[in-house]
């Protein structure tokens, strides 16, 4: 027979689950109304490629309340905020996946150039909202006026370039002199710079760069100086 204190001990552990299960379905359906207002604005910035939508508007597509708006998000900017960095998120994510496969650095920055460079050269999965137009522009009005949070959010592309720099320079192909907080960020201003021009069909020279050419451009700026003068006596000798 069970004594007085076992089944008070079951009881509490009882309630304790009850609490977590309560407290995990609130949670879902915080998570599964911000996501509909998360869906209801990507698909108007797809719909009318800008960011001058209004909550209402948002609201109205998602078939939420306004109410339950505010409950999750305290303004519209805070929203696309929030689609930024789940899109910055998800799209390293995958990319990580990609730079994994290598074992040589050269490779992982190859790899991790090409493949940001795709998500803005039409060669990626369409309707992609992080990289189309209104979010570009998006992208540059609060690298302006919110300086913190665009770091913010594009820290997971810093930091998966940062861990390629390092492992290039720990087997001694990447250069030392100057330090890799250094390098990600000059690398980082390429790229983000690129990717920018590339969504805003802006071209200087009359030419528009690769993938390709611009992983090229980066490896002669985070080479070492001796290695960039060998290839380049070898290609002035017409080498390979």
């Amino acid at each position: 027979m069970p004594r007085e204190d076992d089944a008070g001990t079951g009881d509490a552990r009882w309630r304790e689950r009850a609490l977590e299960r309560s407290l995990r379905t609130a949670r879902d359906r915080a998570v599964s109304r911000s996501d509909r207002f998360m869906a209801a604005a990507t698909e108007l910035m797809l719909e009318t490629d800008r960011t001058e939508f209004t909550v209402q508007e948002i609201v109205e597509r998602s078939k939420m309340s306004l109410r339950s708006f505010y409950q999750h998000f305290a303004s519209k900017d805070e929203l696309l905020l929030a689609l930024l960095e789940e899109g910055i998120r998800g799209a390293i994510d995958r990319l990580r996946v990609q730079v994994a496969r290598h074992d040589d650095p050269v490779e992982r920055l190859r790899t991790f150039i090409t493949g940001l460079a795709r998500l803005t050269d039409g060669t990626a999965v369409p309707a992609n909202s992080t990289t189309n137009r209104a979010f570009t522009v998006y992208h540059l009005r609060l690298a302006e006026s919110h300086p913190t949070e665009f770091s913010h959010a594009i820290a997971p592309q810093v930091d998966l370039l940062l861990e390629i720099l390092d492992a290039g320079v720990a087997t001694g192909q990447f250069r030392t002199d100057v330090p890799t907080a250094q390098l990600a960020t000059i690398v980082t201003q390429a790229l983000v710079s690129s990717m920018q021009m590339n969504v805003l069909g802006v071209t200087v020279a009359g030419a528009r760069v690769t993938g390709n050419e611009l992983f090229d451009f980066c490896l002669g700026g985070v080479s070492p100086a001796a290695s960039v003068q060998t290839v380049a006596k070898r290609r002035a000798a017409g080498g390979a």
